[in-house]
C-alpha cells in the first residue's frame, strides 16, 4: 500500500515537472526592443505645447465650434466607440467572474437498465434479497430511475496566477477602448476644422472667380467696342470670351466642392445634406510662434500612441497566461441536495448527499492546443510591440512634417501676396496700354489669367497653412479632453 502511495506522489511530482518545463516564461516584451525617441522635436526645447490646451481655446470661430460641439454629440463613429468601451467592459466582469466559484441549481432526472450479467446487475439484484434493507430502501427492477434536486459547484482555484492575468489583459484592453474613444474625439475635432477651413477658402476662391468673371465680362464688352471701331478682330473677342467661359465654368467646379465638402461635415455632425453656416472671413488667428512641448508629452497625450501601450501591455497579460496554462490547475468541485431512487422519498431526511472533491490536473499528452495558444500569444505580443513602435515613429513623422509645413507654407504666402500685388499691377497696366494701342488683346489675357491663377494660389496656400496647424494640434495630442 505505501509503495502505491509513493509511485502515486511520484507520479504527480513529474507531471508538475514536465508541466514546468514545457512552460519558459519568456521576457516581458517592454524589455525587448523598445524603440528610444528624441529628446525634442526638431531642435526646439519649449516645455510647453498647443497639445494642452482645449479645443474650445485652441478654435476661437464660433461657427467651428459650434459645428464641432455638435459633431461631439451626434457623431455615429463616436457612439460606436462608446459601445466598443462598453463591450469591454463585460470583458473584465467575465474575467472576474471565471476567479470565482460557480454554483448552479440541478433539478435533474433519469434512469438505466443495468445488464443481468454485470457486477451492478447481479448486485442489485441480490442486495434486495437482504434481511438488513426495509420497503423504501429496495431498488426498484428492472429499470432504476435517479432524481437530483440541488447545488453543485466548480471552481478553479487560481494558484499560478493565469485568472489573474487574464482580468488584467481585459482590464487593459477596457482602458485601450477608452483611449480608442479619444483617438476618435482627436481625428473628429481635426477632421471638422480642416473641412471648414476649406470652406472659407473655397468661399475665397469663388469671391476670387466672381470678381474675375466681372472684370472679364469688361474686358469682352471692351473689346467688342474696339472692333466695331476697327482697332481689333474677331480673333480677339473669341479669345476673351473663351477666356470669360472657362472661369464661369471654375465657379461651378468650385460650387461642387463646396456641396461635397458641406456634405461630408453634415455626415460627420450626424445630420442630413444641408448647408453649412460659417463666417464670412477666415476668424482664426494664425500665432506667430508655435511651441510644440518635449516628446514625452506627445507620448502621453496621444490617445493612439497610448493605446498602442495598453494593446501591448494586454497582449503580454495574456501571454503570460497562455504559458501558465501548462501548470497543473487545482480544481474544486462539490454538490449539496437530495438524490434517490424513488421520487417519494426525494426530500426525506435519508435523501441528503453531498460531495466535495479537489484535485490537480495537469495536461501530459497532445498539449498542441496549448503550444499553439502560447506561440499565438508571443507572435501577438511581438506585433503589439512593433504596433507600438510604429505609432510612436508616426507621431513624430506627423509633428515634424507639420512644423515644416507651417513654416514653409508662412514663406510661400509672403511671396505669394507680393507675386499677386505685382500681377494685379501687371493687369491694370496692360489694360491701360490695349485701350492706347500699346498692348495686344493676348497681353491682356495673359496677365488677367495669371493673376486669377495666383489670387487662387495664394487662398490655396493660406488654406494649407491653416491645414498644418491643425494636423500639428491632432499630432501633439490636443483636442480629446
Amino acid at each position: 500500500m505505501k509503495r502505491h502511495k509513493k509511485y502515486a506522489s511520484g507520479l504527480l511530482f513529474a507531471a508538475m515537472l514536465i508541466s514546468v518545463s514545457g512552460c519558459k516564461m519568456m521576457q516581458p516584451v517592454e524589455q525587448r526592443a523598445q524603440i528610444k525617441t528624441p529628446a525634442t522635436f526638431a531642435g526646439q526645447a519649449d516645455s510647453a505645447g498647443i497639445g494642452s490646451l482645449q479645443w474650445k481655446s485652441f478654435f476661437n470661430d464660433r461657427y467651428l465650434v459650434a459645428l464641432i460641439d455638435t459633431a461631439l454629440q451626434n457623431n455615429l463613429d463616436l457612439k460606436m466607440a462608446v459601445q466598443r468601451i462598453e463591450m469591454a467592459r463585460t470583458n473584465i466582469m467575465a474575467a472576474h467572474g471565471a476567479m470565482l466559484p460557480v454554483v448552479s441549481g440541478d433539478v435533474s432526472g433519469g434512469g438505466r437498465k443495468f445488464g443481468d450479467y454485470t457486477m451492478d446487475g447481479v448486485g442489485n439484484y441480490d442486495t434486495n434479497f437482504s434481511g438488513n434493507i426495509d420497503e423504501d430502501r429496495r431498488l426498484p427492477a428492472p429499470f432504476m430511475p435517479d432524481y437530483f434536486v440541488g447545488l453543485r459547484s466548480s471552481w478553479e482555484i487560481d494558484i499560478w496566477g493565469k485568472l489573474k492575468n487574464q482580468k488584467k489583459a481585459a482590464y487593459t484592453r477596457f482602458l485601450a477602448s477608452e483611449k480608442g474613444r479619444q483617438a476618435i474625439i482627436t481625428g473628429l475635432i481635426a477632421e471638422i476644422a480642416r473641412s471648414y477651413y476649406e470652406l472659407l477658402a473655397l468661399d475665397t476662391e469663388l469671391d476670387i472667380i466672381r470678381k474675375n468673371i466681372a472684370l472679364q465680362e469688361s474686358a469682352v464688352e471692351t473689346i467688342k467696342i474696339q472692333k466695331e471701331a476697327g482697332r481689333a478682330n474677331e480673333l480677339g473677342v473669341r479669345q476673351l470670351t473663351a477666356q470669360l467661359l472657362n472661369t464661369r465654368s471654375l465657379e461651378f467646379e468650385v460650387q461642387q466642392k463646396v456641396i461635397e465638402i458641406e456634405n461630408n461635415v453634415n455626415l460627420l455632425t450626424g445630420r442630413f445634406p444641408g448647408s453649412i453656416a460659417r463666417g464670412t472671413t477666415l476668424e482664426q488667428a494664425m500665432p506667430q510662434v508655435i511651441s510644440v512641448g518635449v516628446p514625452v508629452q506627445m507620448l502621453r497625450r496621444r490617445p493612439d500612441i497610448q493605446q498602442a501601450q495598453l494593446d501591448l501591455l494586454a497582449n503580454y497579460s495574456e501571454q503570460q497566461a497562455a504559458q501558465l496554462a501548462f501548470l497543473p490547475s487545482l480544481n474544486i468541485t462539490a454538490f449539496l441536495g437530495f438524490n434517490a431512487f424513488k421520487s417519494n422519498l426525494l426530500f426525506s431526511s435519508g435523501s441528503l448527499a453531498y460531495n466535495a472533491l479537489g484535485g490537480l490536473t495537469a495536461p501530459l499528452v497532445n498539449r498542441k492546443a496549448l503550444k499553439a495558444n502560447q506561440k499565438r500569444a508571443e507572435a501577438a505580443s511581438l506585433e503589439a510591440l512593433y504596433a507600438y513602435n510604429k505609432s510612436v515613429l508616426n507621431g513624430f513623422r506627423e509633428v515634424s512634417t507639420s512644423l515644416k509645413k507651417l513654416e514653409n507654407t508662412r514663406q510661400i504666402g509672403d511671396l505669394k501676396k507680393q507675386e499677386v500685388e505685382v500681377l494685379q499691377q501687371a493687369v491694370a497696366t496692360s489694360k491701360d496700354l490695349f485701350l492706347t494701342g500699346y498692348a495686344s488683346y493676348l497681353e491682356v489675357i495673359t496677365a488677367q489669367r495669371g493673376v486669377l491663377q495666383e489670387e487662387l494660389n495664394l487662398t490655396n496656400v493660406q488654406k494649407e497653412q491653416f491645414l498644418a496647424l491643425v494636423e500639428l494640434y491632432r499630432a501633439l495630442g490636443g483636442g480629446w479632453e
